[in-house]
């Protein structure tokens, strides 16, 4: 189904009804967030992609700490674009002092609307991520950068309070093939059976507004992505002039490489910290191996540029 094409997973509990009303898993010291003080870092909020929640981040959220971030892990609803974006929106209102915002995925496309007119968010980072201009939904990217995705999902009809639609599932028989190659097939399996449902609104919902325009922006390319065509995340970065990297990764990322996601978090941040960096007038790669993780360079120059997912039980801490 083409409007899966541009779906996201990560790792966590399929857990029922707290889907759309699930907190927010805070892990922001409290200090920073309520301002902290003069030279405290940015506080990074993390948003998950479809059939994920914000355990997905786990492996990433350890490593900013450790580097002394403050963290937000945001629950994604998964209902609708627009819904999602407010409620994202919402989450942003109650942090205090500058903001890196990270989506993953679907996710990129919320951050994309959550912080248009928000002065605090003072960097983007799109992981393997969707990045819709006005107008544009993930239904008409993947349109246009057709992936494996589409194949890969079944439609099942819900009911709630006042309203009914249709809720979309990953194939339990294509989420290692086409989602977590870079993770064992046992994981990948037990990712397939927790996963939490997105509404179909959230790929058909066109984007009003991207903030990415004006925001500076870092992305990362997943070279052996199926689930977002790689040829769109470098499309989608290249028009958003954002500083990016490419690594040898599947759609997951965060999950499989979190020291390479967590690194270029940091870059980002670095901006944040600092004076306001330009956007990227090119969208330069800098092109990495397979298991090469960034350098730590956040106290480096900007001008490097270097720029789901399922979510399940919190199985083990994956590898560096």
């Amino acid at each position: 189904m083409t409007a899966l094409a541009i779906s996201g997973i990560s790792r966590a509990h399929a857990a029922a009804a707290g889907c759309t009303l699930a907190l927010c898993s805070m892990t922001a010291v409290p200090a920073a967030a309520d301002g902290g003080t003069a030279g405290a870092k940015p506080t990074v909020v993390l948003v998950h992609g479809a059939f994920a929640d914000s355990s997905s981040w786990d492996g990433v959220i350890s490593r900013l700490e450790r580097d002394g971030y403050p963290v937000v892990a945001a629950a994604n609803p998964l209902r609708g674009l627009y819904n999602d974006s407010t409620y994202i929106a919402s989450v942003l209102d109650s942090i205090k002092g500058p903001v890196v915002l990270v989506g993953h995925s679907y996710g990129g496309a919320v951050i994309s609307s959550a912080a248009e007119g928000n002065p605090h968010v003072k960097s983007l980072v799109y992981i393997s991520a969707l990045m819709p201009d006005v107008g544009e939904s993930g239904m008409s990217l993947a349109a246009r950068f057709p992936s494996e995705l589409g194949t890969a999902t079944r439609s099942v009809p819900y009911r709630e309070s006042g309203r009914s639609g249709t809720d979309l599932y990953l194939k339990r028989d294509k989420v290692h093939q086409v989602f977590a190659a870079d993770l064992p097939e046992s994981e990948a399996n037990l990712l397939g059976d927790t996963q939490r449902p997105a509404a179909t609104t959230a790929f058909s919902e066109k984007a009003k507004v991207a903030a990415w325009k004006h925001i500076p922006s870092w992305a990362l390319v997943g070279r052996q992505d199926k689930t977002i065509n790689p040829d769109q995340e470098r499309f989608q970065a290249k028009r958003a002039g954002s500083h990016t990297v490419e690594i040898n990764s599947s759609h997951v990322s965060l999950i499989a490489h979190p020291g390479a996601v967590a690194d270029l978090i940091i870059q980002a941040a670095a901006g944040a910290d600092s004076a306001r960096p330009s956007l990227a007038t090119s969208g330069a790669v800098n092109d990495l191996g397979s298991n090469t993780a960034l350098a730590r360079i956040a106290g480096a120059s900007l001008a490097v540029g270097a720029g789901t997912v399922f979510v399940g039980r919190r199985l083990r801490r994956v590898r560096p």
